[in-house]
């Protein structure tokens, strides 16, 4: 039986997916195509923020670079895009690699690159502790951000378009309502993978290492392993969540693999609430709309998010979910 706690919690999150479902469809009812663009904008950083919340929340990664893995996916997807428009292959050596424009092609492809890039990061990176690692998952994102900006071959700083969003069998992804519905529907999937993943065994471990490497080194359990799994895991729904994010600008550039867009998917995870399953979508929810109502007032409308979360970080580190749920602190 679930503790009352945790029961409201679980309710909490269900309201929480609703009301962003429920905006959704509201809007699209009242025929207003960009506050659906919005929810979806809201679903795809939330994937992103769930991606980063495996690593942060529940294994105790602070890293810095996940706009790696997100860029990535937005490249590759750009890239296939943009090859399947002009019917020219990626590249031919060692076998050839043709453009697609069917995202469930495209996915898959978007998240094992990105996922062997986080196991390269994560190889190195997870050799160091604390603000090393920190500075270590920085400095490849950065490494990744400065070679995209003069990759003259896919826009170079420029970025590239392609114009025509992906297809998925069966529906309309030009439709606003029912591109969400396949963000949304992603989403979903990747809420249960991670509520799968940390109530199973390997995430006992996860938390475990988290808690205390040393102790769980000294009942069988290998910290290095169990972390490097975790990174990979969110690298890959990170990934995804590019390639959404591209699917939806219909362009990918530089600026997805920034720090500012690492710091902005840490913000709105610390927003909903760190190791918390909904934290991200909380999160992602504040985020654009603060960024919807207050960008138009001024350029300055920031300030006032860094104020929100320092007030989060100070007096509920458990972000929005831990205020609604009364339980501050992740444990």
């Amino acid at each position: 039986m679930k503790r009352p706690g945790a029961l409201r919690e679980a309710l909490i999150n269900l309201a929480i997916l609703l009301l962003l479902v429920g905006v959704a469809i509201a809007a699209h009812l009242a025929g207003q195509g960009f506050t659906v663009t919005l929810a979806t904008k809201v679903a795809i950083l939330a994937l992103a923020g769930v991606g980063l919340n495996l690593a942060l929340g529940y294994g105790g990664m602070i890293s810095f670079g996940h706009a790696a893995f997100f860029g990535i996916g937005g490249y590759v997807t750009g890239i296939l895009a943009s090859h399947a428009a002009d019917g020219t292959p990626v590249f031919t050596l060692p076998f050839t690699v043709m453009g697609s424009n069917d995202m469930l092609g495209i996915w898959p492809m978007a998240m094992l690159v990105a996922g062997a890039a986080a196991g390269l990061i994560g190889a190195l990176s997870l050799r160091t502790k604390g603000v090393y690692f920190i500075m270590v998952t920085l400095a490849f994102a950065q490494m990744i951000f400065y070679f995209a900006l003069s990759w003259s071959r896919y826009g170079g700083e420029d970025g590239l378009s392609f114009y025509v969003r992906n297809n998925f069998p069966g529906m309309n992804t030009f439709d606003p309502i029912q591109y969400f519905a396949i963000c949304a529907g992603l989403l979903a999937l990747a809420l249960l993978l991670t509520a799968m993943v940390t109530q199973s065994r390997y995430g006992l471990a996860l938390q475990a290492v988290r808690q205390n490497s040393l102790r769980a080194a000294a009942v069988g359990i290998r910290p290095y392993a169990i972390r490097l799994t975790a990174f990979v895991l969110s690298g890959m729904l990170t990934g995804l969540a590019g390639s959404l994010y591209a699917d939806l600008n219909r362009f990918v550039s530089p600026a997805m693999l920034s720090w500012h867009m690492s710091g902005e998917i840490m913000v709105l995870v610390i927003l909903g609430g760190v190791g918390r399953l909904c934290g991200p979508v909380a999160g992602a929810a504040i985020f654009i709309l603060l960024e919807h109502l207050l960008g138009g007032v001024s350029e300055y409308w920031q300030a006032l998010l860094g104020l929100l979360l320092l007030v989060i970080v100070l007096f509920s580190p458990g972000g929005l979910i831990g205020i609604l749920t009364g339980r501050a602190r992740h444990g």
